[in-house]
């Protein structure tokens, strides 16, 4: 259908939603078009809206001087997308106009009508495949999806699929975060379990869980899957990069999942989709014949079974952590986050730590050893955070027992202050250095008298944070000031000021005399 009878289409659907009583913000939200376009519309008679697509058509194009050379290239490379014409464009004509991407697509689109210089793609050719022998290949995918749990939330699952190649027989597992080596192998193991048996081979995409790098046919595997691998001597196929057909097996039953089995089903929890899952898979998706084989894939699977290499399960000693690079700002990135690390940890370039997951938690150890060093909550779903551990912002240089000393020199009485110091480690023993850190900052610039008494009252009154004793010192110090600036000129307890003993010198009588005398005279 060409642009013209398209156009006319939405003109008459915009007056029949109109006839049967829909409001404009309703036509507009039917048919996804802007309100103001659906006003314009209504308004136009039919005749007037066939002139109004004619003075379109007709109207100047700006790039019209480059029709020869977008005509000529279009001759010569017809699959040349939009954005590329637009470049070469820029690239051969100093004078080009400023014009949107829009602009150029529409005007490539009007010379492709106008020459009949369709888009032309290159079909690529398939062939049948035969059937591989029993036990000869496996393929693995992985998928997420969506659902909904019984509170109306959306929560995000993430599956493993591996699917024999011969008998087509399936196995999927959940898990609710992202795959990593660690849960790839461990989905490997629950598979070959469950098929109680290894093939020769097994085909995967590039995915990052399972390679480094493609080295230009040279793969470069993850030490984690590199040494499962060995141990359990199964060869690898990797698939080229956007080319999933070589696996169709496998990637038909991600869509078979998605649409069979969690289509609109409600989510509990992830141990009660994996037993649904088991109960799916035993019902359907292993039982019912195959749409390609015509057989049903437990049949075949029993047949199977026999060529397959006996399974043993792998020791835990091949889980090896994957390596990540430690970053300058002493932060690691993974899975699109960035995870604070302790101060000190970046010790150059080519610093490492290794990373695994308990649960919902990221643990990051020493590259070398089972040391951990921390641990943080993964965000499900979320990419671009920043997960800070406030814990990792601190200054570790000094010991604990150092810094309570240099405290407790800090105040007039040293000994009152360590007891006191002491009552804190009690009451905040996961938080001794934070405590610290905020007295030692409250205590600069008062003065000493201040802090002492703060320091008696908070003893005697067992109050032990930071918190309430920068609070009963400011109070303390406002006190102070106060006091300072008030005169007492009688007090109440009977004592007077030493300035109200002065003596004021006192004139004699007779000098006044003389002087009064000595001017009427004059």
């Amino acid at each position: 259908m060409n642009v013209y009878l398209n156009k006319f289409m939405v003109y008459f659907e915009i007056h029949r939603l109109s006839r049967e009583g829909y409001s404009m913000r309703q036509i507009s939200e039917e048919l996804v078009i802007n309100r103001r376009t659906v006003s314009k519309y209504l308004s136009l008679t039919e005749q007037g809206y066939e002139l109004l697509l004619e003075q379109q058509s007709q109207r100047n194009k700006i790039l019209l001087p480059y029709e020869d050379f977008v005509k000529n290239r279009l001759e010569l490379f017809r699959d040349t997308p939009s954005a590329q014409m637009h470049d070469w464009l820029k690239e051969h004509f100093e004078d080009l106009p400023k014009v949107s991407p829009k602009t150029v697509f529409n005007f490539v689109s009007w010379i492709r009508r106008k020459h009949n210089l369709p888009l032309v793609k290159v079909p690529r050719q398939y062939q049948m495949v035969e059937e591989l022998p029993y036990g000869k290949q496996a393929q693995v995918d992985f998928g997420e999806y969506t659902m909904r749990s019984s509170l109306g939330n959306r929560v995000k699952v993430f599956f493993f699929i591996m699917v024999l190649s011969r008998s087509r027989y399936k196995y999927v597992w959940f898990i609710d975060r992202y795959f990593t080596s660690l849960t790839a192998v461990e989905g490997h193991e629950r598979a070959f379990a469950y098929f109680r048996g290894i093939p020769s081979e097994i085909v995967y995409d590039q995915d990052k869980v399972f390679m480094v790098s493609e080295n230009r046919g040279d793969f470069i595997l993850t030490d984690t899957f590199r040494s499962y691998m060995r141990e359990q001597s199964f060869s690898l196929f990797f698939c080229r990069k956007a080319d999933p057909e070589t696996k169709g097996k496998v990637e038909n039953v991600v869509g078979y999942v998605k649409r069979n089995f969690l289509y609109n089903r409600t989510y509990h929890n992830i141990d009660t989709l994996n037993d649904e899952v088991m109960g799916w898979m035993g019902r359907t998706a292993n039982l019912l014949p195959h749409a390609v084989t015509k057989k049903e894939p437990f049949s075949e699977y029993l047949i199977e079974e026999a060529y397959l290499t006996p399974y043993t399960p792998c020791s835990s000693q091949t889980a090896v952590p994957d390596l990540y690079a430690v970053r300058k700002d002493n932060s690691v990135s993974y899975k699109g986050n960035f995870y604070s690390l302790p101060l000190g940890t970046y010790q150059g370039k080519g610093s490492q730590v290794a990373l695994r997951t308990e649960g919902t938690d990221l643990v990051i150890s020493q590259p070398e050893k089972p040391t951990e060093i921390c641990r943080h909550r993964i965000p499900v779903g979320l990419t671009g955070q920043k997960i800070q551990n406030t814990d990792h912002k601190r200054d570790k240089a000094a010991s604990l027992a150092q810094r309570v000393s240099n405290l407790a020199a800090l105040f007039a009485d040293p000994q009152k202050a360590l007891r006191w110091i002491e009552l804190i480690k009690k009451e905040k023993p996961r938080y001794v250095r934070d405590q610290l850190e905020m007295v030692e900052k409250a205590i600069q610039g008062i003065d000493p008298d201040s802090v002492d008494l703060t320091l008696t009252y908070c003893l005697e009154n067992a109050i032990a944070t930071a918190s309430d004793f920068k609070a009963i010192l400011d109070l303390q110090h406002i006190k102070h000031q106060e006091e300072s600036n008030i005169r007492l000129l009688n007090p109440l307890s009977g004592k007077l000021p030493v300035n109200a003993h002065i003596q004021p010198q006192t004139s004699k009588i007779s000098d006044y005399e003389d002087l009064i005398n000595k001017e009427s005279n004059n």
